[in-house]
């Protein structure tokens, strides 16, 4: 969650991970808010480094910065996940079910063609939904969880 300002004097999501003063012109201040940036940042600080992502995105136009923001804690916690393939892995899963899709569509406009569709339909099994969405998915344990922006992890300690 993207915010514009911290707050009545608390310091932003980056700062408060920091254990610092909030300046005035924190460049962090906009992106990680006080309540859930702190979690975010945590990630982001681990994968990159506090310094290298205020250089980052001090030297962006200020209108990019928040897409900035967005991206690169998707990309610290795809990092964490993952951390041979980081958010390739779920590209790669997208690019998988592209393909897998695009068989099923090859295979049904073949069988449209060849007018077997009528009956192949009446010999399907009502609850077709499940297996679909099992065959469409990725197999379990091969990338990491679907799950987009905001993630939330649950320390262990």
């Amino acid at each position: 969650r993207l915010m514009s300002m911290t707050g009545l004097g608390s310091p932003c999501g980056a700062c408060k991970f920091l254990r610092r003063k909030c300046a005035r012109g924190c460049v962090f201040a906009p992106y990680f808010c006080h309540e859930q940036g702190a979690a975010h940042f945590a990630a982001i600080h681990k994968v990159f480094g506090a310094s290298n992502v205020s250089k980052l995105l001090a030297h962006l136009p200020i209108s990019d910065r928040a897409e900035a923001a967005v991206t690169v804690s998707y990309e610290a916690q795809a990092r964490l996940r993952d951390p041979v393939y980081g958010c390739v892995a779920h590209i790669f899963a997208l690019q998988q079910q592209v393909m897998t899709l695009q068989a099923q569509l090859a295979s049904t406009r073949t069988a449209a063609t060849n007018g077997t569709t009528a009956t192949a339909w009446a010999r399907r099994p009502r609850s077709s939904s499940a297996r679909t969405a099992a065959t469409v998915a990725p197999r379990p344990g091969t990338t990491p969880s679907a799950r987009c922006w905001p993630v939330r992890r649950r320390r262990t300690t």
